[in-house]
C-alpha cells in the first residue's frame, strides 16, 4: 500500500460558519482532499459564547470533512479569531558576539524585541520579524553571516486574550481534536490570498467576516500592522432585519440572494418577496431597496478599516492597493465601493495555487481555512528541510550530548 503524504487540517471557527479544510502536499503543490462546513451558533464576534453549541458545530464540520477526505481527523491547526486579537510593533538591540552575526545572536535579538510588557490576561501568539539592522545597515532580511558589532530587529507582535484561546482549545478538545498550532486569522487569510508581488509592493488585506473584519498591512514582504474590528456582515443583516421587519435568518437569505453594496447598480423592479412578522402579509421590494440599507453599513465598515490603517501610519504603504476576502466580500459591488472609499485599486481575493477540490474552496469564504493548512504544510516543509525525522525529547537531547562528551574523552 502506497504511503500517503502527511495531511494537515485547518479549522476556521467563525461567527457565521465552522470551516474545516483537509490538504496534503502533493508533487504539483497543495492538494485539497476534504472540506466540511457547519452553521456556527455558539460564537459572537469571533469569540466563543456557547461551548456546547460550538463543539457540536465543530464535530459536524469535522465529520463532513472526514467523509470527503476518507481519513480520520485527530489534530488541527486552529484560527485564533475575535476582536481580542491585536498587533503592535516592537524593537530590540543586542551586541554581536565574535563580530559575526550567528543564529544565537538572532535568537537573542528576537528575545529582546519580544521582551515587552504584556497584560497578564493576554498572551503572545506570534513574533514576526520585519527587518534586521546590522550596525547602520537596515533593510536586512537574513543577517546570519554578516559582519558587525550591533544587531537590531524590528518585529510585529500579535497578541490575544488568554481566555479566548483557552475556550477555543477546550471546544476542540471536547470535539476529540488536538490543536497542533494556532494562527491568528488575519495572518491565515493573508497566507492564502496575497501574491508575492503584492507583499513586496505593499497591500492591505480586509477579511470581511460575519462578526469581525480583519485588517492586515504587508509591505516589503513583512507584516506591518494587524487589527480586528468588531464589525462585519452580520451588522448589515441586522439592519436589513430591522428595516424590512423580517426574521434575521430571512434577512440573511435575502442579503445573500439579492443584496448588493451599490444602490446605483441595483435594479428598481419590485421582484423580491419579503415574509412578514407575526402573520403579517408578505411585501414586495426591489433589489435597490435592499442596497439602500446595505450600502451605508458597508461604507461605514470600509471607512473604519481605512481609519485603522491611517491611524497605524500605514496608509502610504499600499502601493498595490487593497484585497477583499471573507464571506461578506462576495456581495456584488463591494469591490467598487471599496475603491470609492480607499481611492486605490481593489480586487477580490480567493485562495491561490491549489489543486484538488479547487472549484469548492476557490471562494473568499474559505480563505482563512486554506491559509491555516498552508501554514501547517509550510511548517512541515521547513521541518523536512532541517532534516529531522522527528523532534527529540529533552531527555534524548541530553543523552546525545552526554554521548558526545564521552566520545571526546574516550
Amino acid at each position: 500500500m502506497a504511503k500517503r503524504n502527511p495531511l494537515v487540517v485547518g479549522l476556521d471557527v467563525g461567527t457565521y460558519k465552522i470551516g474545516v479544510v483537509v490538504a496534503e502536499l502533493a508533487t504539483g503543490g497543495v492538494e485539497i482532499t476534504g472540506i466540511g462546513t457547519a452553521a456556527s451558533t455558539g460564537l459572537r464576534k469571533g469569540t466563543v459564547v456557547n461551548i456546547d453549541a460550538t463543539v457540536a458545530a465543530i464535530r459536524k464540520a469535522v465529520d463532513e470533512a472526514e467523509l470527503m477526505a476518507g481519513c480520520e481527523i485527530r489534530s488541527v491547526i486552529a484560527g485564533a479569531a475575535g476582536a481580542q486579537v491585536k498587533g503592535f510593533n516592537s524593537h530590540g538591540v543586542v551586541a554581536v558576539k565574535n563580530r559575526e552575526v550567528g543564529p544565537a545572536d538572532v535568537e537573542r535579538v528576537m528575545d529582546a524585541a519580544r521582551a515587552v510588557a504584556v497584560p497578564t490576561d493576554r498572551e503572545v501568539l506570534h513574533v514576526l520579524p520585519q527587518e534586521f539592522i546590522v550596525d547602520d545597515q537596515d533593510g536586512i532580511r537574513e543577517p546570519i553571516g554578516m559582519a558587525g558589532v550591533r544587531l537590531e530587529a524590528r518585529v510585529h507582535i500579535v497578541t490575544s486574550a488568554v481566555s479566548a484561546g483557552q475556550n477555543l482549545i477546550k471546544c476542540c478538545n471536547r470535539a476529540g481534536l488536538h490543536v497542533r498550532d494556532a494562527l491568528a486569522t488575519p495572518l491565515a487569510a493573508a497566507e492564502a490570498v496575497l501574491t508575492p508581488e503584492e507583499r513586496e509592493l505593499g497591500v492591505a488585506l480586509l477579511d470581511l467576516g460575519a462578526g469581525t473584519t480583519d485588517v492586515v498591512v504587508v509591505h516589503a514582504g513583512a507584516v506591518r500592522h494587524t487589527a480586528v474590528l468588531p464589525v462585519g456582515g452580520a451588522h448589515m443583516t441586522n439592519d436589513l432585519a430591522a428595516a424590512l421587519r423580517t426574521p434575521f435568518a430571512e434577512a440573511e437569505r435575502l442579503k445573500q440572494r439579492h443584496g448588493g453594496a451599490l444602490v446605483l447598480a441595483a435594479s428598481a423592479e419590485p421582484t423580491i418577496e419579503v415574509p412578514g412578522l407575526g402573520g403579517r402579509p408578505p411585501t414586495r421590494l426591489s433589489p435597490r431597496s435592499l442596497a439602500e440599507v446595505i450600502e451605508p453599513r458597508a461604507e461605514e465598515l470600509l471607512t473604519l478599516a481605512k481609519e485603522e490603517i491611517r491611524r497605524a501610519g500605514c496608509a502610504h504603504l499600499l502601493a498595490s492597493g487593497v484585497v477583499l476576502t471573507g464571506g461578506s466580500s462576495v456581495l456584488p459591488g463591494m469591490s467598487e465601493l471599496a475603491e470609492r472609499v480607499f481611492r486605490t485599486p481593489v480586487r477580490p481575493g480567493a485562495p491561490l495555487h491549489l489543486s484538488g477540490l479547487v472549484d469548492v474552496v476557490a471562494s473568499p469564504m474559505y480563505s482563512t481555512a486554506v491559509g491555516l493548512v498552508l501554514h501547517g504544510l509550510k511548517q512541515h516543509g521547513q521541518a523536512s528541510v532541517r532534516g529531522g525525522e522527528r523532534k527529540l525529547a529533552p531527555l534524548e537531547r541530553v543523552g546525545q550530548r552526554m554521548i558526545g562528551w564521552l566520545r571526546e574523552f574516550f
